[in-house]
């Protein structure tokens, strides 16, 4: 779909301290040569902040750089994948709460796995589009990864997990960039291949604990065709793709930035360098290399990051591509127009990529 008035007004990122996978392994934790597959050199690890914690204090930084106040939200939608820390209990009112102060608005949770930042995107901007007036959604996603539910270095052979919080806030009157389309495309057909030919358990991880997304996509392909799964796989994130390319006017070769999914190496060439020609150092590869797959935030982490070391500038074009078991992708056109207050870099027009070095310390809190 294409929009017109939808606006990135702030964004938030909180992120844990990064464990080194040498570090890991010294631990006893994982085995170096099994993650040296994914090029992943790091994770955030959080030993004490729970995920809705995480997720209130990147919200409360990307609402503080809006300079909107928060009774101007009128709705938030808090994405994530892996458990929150209590059962049968609302997250995302924790987040309200605690990053908006309260307030009267809506606080919804989503569960569209690693897609779910993305889907909240959409639904914000479907919200802001229909608004009688001004209005703000902020939008965010948080998890922590840890046992006994997941091996954050073993239960995804293709990525590493890592913990940490990311926001935006979005607006229908201004911002620092400019949503220019978002499409997203669906396949059911593939549901099982997370859930294999598992049993359907009374409680969580009852049936397999810690999880083992290789186990199950090995119990769905036992009935399945892998070339029907691949083609489909690929043909879902191509007409994504081609259609929030479409929906924003542009083409492939217009994008200055693709903000990408974090997985691990070669499953990021297999899935978007190879088959889109993207170079690697026109997306944070060289950073979330350092981080883990957030979940429902890479998205939001990443584009957080490019604005932030001044990577980005006005005029740019960054295409956010996602995906999420299911299956659903989406892509989306986001267009910089200025670089905000907080953004580094020189006064010149050069844009510097986005740094290697890993953060020793957690983002700063509002």
């Amino acid at each position: 779909m294409k929009y017109e008035a939808v606006y990135v007004a702030g964004n938030g990122t909180w992120l844990p301290r990064p464990l080194p996978v040498g570090d890991a392994a010294a631990q006893g934790l994982c085995r170096e040569r099994d993650v040296a597959r994914t090029e992943f050199v790091a994770a955030t690890v959080s030993t004490e902040e729970p995920a809705p914690e995480m997720a209130a204090r990147a919200a409360r930084q990307a609402l503080e750089r809006s300079g909107l106040p928060a009774a101007t939200v009128r709705l938030l939608l808090y994405a994530n994948v892996y458990y929150q820390g209590h059962d049968m209990w609302a997250p995302a009112s924790y987040v309200q709460r605690a990053a908006l102060g309260g307030g009267r608005s809506q606080a919804i949770e989503l569960h569209q796995m690693s897609n779910g930042g993305m889907a909240a995107l959409e639904l914000a901007a479907t919200h802001l589009t229909a608004a009688p007036g001004p209005s703000a959604v902020l939008t965010v996603a948080a998890d922590r990864f840890c046992l006994p539910g997941i091996d954050r270095w073993f239960s995804d052979p293709g990525s590493v997990f890592g913990d940490g919080g990311a926001a935006l806030v979005l607006s229908n009157e201004d911002g620092y960039a400019r949503l220019r389309s978002l499409v997203t495309v669906s396949d059911p057909s593939l549901e099982a291949m997370h859930r294999g030919d598992d049993p359907f358990g009374p409680a969580p991880f009852s049936v397999r604990s810690p999880l083992d997304v290789k186990a199950c996509q090995k119990g769905f392909l036992s009935s399945a065709s892998m070339s029907e799964t691949v083609a489909r796989s690929a043909r879902g994130q191509r007409e994504a793709l081609e259609g929030a390319l479409a929906d924003a006017d542009v083409k492939l070769d217009d994008i200055d930035w693709f903000v990408l999914p974090h997985f691990g190496r070669r499953r990021l060439a297999a899935n978007y360098l190879a088959p889109y020609g993207i170079d690697p150092d026109r997306t944070a590869w060289s950073w979330f290399r350092g981080v883990g797959h957030l979940g429902a935030g890479d998205q939001f982490a990443s584009l957080g990051r490019l604005v932030d070391t001044g990577a980005v500038g006005p005029g740019d074009r960054c295409l956010l591509l996602g995906v999420g078991a299911g299956f659903t992708w989406s892509g989306a056109v986001v267009e910089i127009l200025r670089r905000p207050a907080w953004a580094a870099g020189p006064a010149s027009g050069d844009r510097p990529h986005p740094s290697t070095p890993l953060p020793s310390t957690p983002h700063p809190v509002p």
